[in-house]
């Protein structure tokens, strides 16, 4: 049974009324190839719905401008350094990070999703402002953490436009590694805007990005928060903002397959399908669980995973509750699904000798510089049935494994949404599968205008990578 229809989809509808000038021939193939329902996998932003942020667009083949990703990161201690703590401390090590020293403050929260009221010390950390190589239109953080039951930390983002003024600093998440009596309930925050931008679940976007409107810098604010009397501590290990402007395309260009042909890395194969109807809590399994299915499937690729108490919560008739769990904690309480972005990264980087963010890429090259290294990637992508043969389903928003290629360069993949594990991995055809990853805009099945990923994609990669997969990041910007 589909899923029902989630808020964002209903939201894009009504704001996306002008962007339906569709061409008579997409509007012919999108009446014979009918997407399923909205929220496949729940891929927030411009995956899981149309993006309302989007202009509206035309038939024409896109121009040939350069996409812009910005990936800027603080790891390393002179990153943390760099910036300005209130009541926080750097954590050397292996892994510096961040962690509350001596509260500076105090918040008294209720949460939303539980109705509690509590008492929360607080510390704070904000970077420096970052400047853009080129303007953006739109900014997604990601972070690395650990959070104790009894402690969680608040994202916020600020942008700096064109003509100097800021937005206000949006707030990007709040995020606890669990979830127990002691935590809040991880979540996004919604209604947040000034006219100019807005912010959709995990994303800062610009509301005209046809104006010329565009941000040139950022800024990033963690706050680290414990119940009032607690000697717990949060830790993030890693912060980054992703700041892109990817031109309108409907088409990108053709690519030919590159360094990775004939390499396929040995990725643990998970149906999200096989768990329909599961704890409804948490979306309901199926369709709702592509994006932690995939997760999980990368994390074991790397070697980790729950311990068997971390899954003793899980029915025992019921599958590889490796997935559940993962659904579980990347459950956002305000969004309504596991598909936001950052919690999936932030679940992953949870694990020991992990890391994670979330980030574009510009091209089916770098996707196999990646591969090449040894890095699996998770892609977000809608689609009609149509436009990616051998799917057998539509979609308005989902997020696979990127696993390899074959000899002829063609995408091997392993897609959740399949009947069984034995049936996840597929192959998908070269110049198909990048374009549906890639674009920026699309046609439904009733040919309206909606928007594509533009090559969202999640990384996840050890604390100690390899030289070659070291190089490999730092090619496609992430350090």
């Amino acid at each position: 049974m589909p899923a029902p229809t989630p808020r964002r989809t209903v939201l894009a509808a009504a704001l996306a009324t002008a962007a339906t000038a569709a061409a008579p021939a997409a509007s012919a193939r999108a009446a014979t190839s009918p997407d399923a329902a909205p929220g496949r996998g729940g891929a927030p932003a411009r995956g899981r719905t149309a993006d309302p942020t989007a202009p509206a667009g035309s038939a024409a083949p896109a121009a040939a401008e350069a996409a812009f990703v910005g990936h800027r990161s603080w790891a390393t201690r002179t990153d943390w350094n760099s910036g300005t703590g209130s009541g926080t401390r750097v954590v050397p090590g292996p892994r510096p990070g961040i962690a509350l020293d001596r509260p500076t403050g105090t918040l008294e929260h209720t949460d939303p999703h539980t109705g509690t009221t509590a008492t929360w010390e607080t510390a704070t950390w904000t970077s420096r402002t970052h400047r853009l190589e080129r303007g953006a239109t739109e900014a997604v953080p990601s972070w690395n953490a650990h959070t104790p039951p009894g402690t969680w930390i608040r994202i916020e983002l600020r942008g700096t436009y064109g003509d100097g003024s800021t937005t206000p600093w949006y707030v990007m998440g709040h995020w606890a590694s669990g979830d127990s009596d002691a935590d809040i309930r991880r979540t996004s925050v919604d209604d947040q805007g000034d006219g100019r931008s807005t912010v959709w679940t995990d994303t800062l976007s610009l509301d005209d990005p046809a104006s010329g409107m565009r941000l040139t810098a950022h800024q990033l604010r963690l706050t680290l928060l414990r119940r009032a009397g607690s000697n717990e501590t949060p830790t993030v290990w890693r912060a980054a903002v992703m700041a892109s402007d990817v031109p309108d395309r409907f088409e990108v260009p053709a690519s030919r397959p590159g360094v990775a042909r004939g390499v396929e890395l040995r990725v643990p194969r998970y149906s999200q399908e096989i768990h329909v109807g599961q704890y409804p809590e948490y979306d309901n399994g199926g369709e709702a669980w592509c994006s932690p299915t995939s997760s999980q499937m990368v994390i074991e690729h790397w070697g980790r995973g729950p311990a068997p108490e971390d899954l003793a919560w899980v029915d025992p008739a019921y599958a590889d509750p490796q997935v559940c769990h993962a659904a579980r904690l990347t459950y956002d309480h305000q969004y309504a699904g596991c598909g936001n972005w950052p919690f999936n990264a932030a679940y992953a980087a949870g694990y020991p000798g992990m890391q994670a963010t979330v980030t574009r890429l510009r091209s089916m090259d770098e996707a196999e510089l990646l591969v090449r290294a040894g890095i699996p990637l998770i892609t977000s992508q809608s689609f009609l049935e149509s436009e990616l043969d051998g799917a057998g389903y539509g979609t308005a928003g989902h997020l696979m494994c990127l696993v390899g290629f074959t000899g002829d360069g063609d995408v091997v993949a392993n897609d959740p949404a399949s009947e069984s594990n034995e049936a996840v991995r597929r192959v998908y055809d070269r110049r198909q599968w990048e374009n549906i990853w890639l674009r920026t805009k699309r046609y439904d099945a009733k040919g309206n205008v909606r928007s594509g990923t533009g090559g969202v994609c999640y990384v996840y990669w050890p604390t100690d990578p390899s030289p070659a997969q070291r190089r490999a990041l730092a090619e496609v910007g992430i350090r």
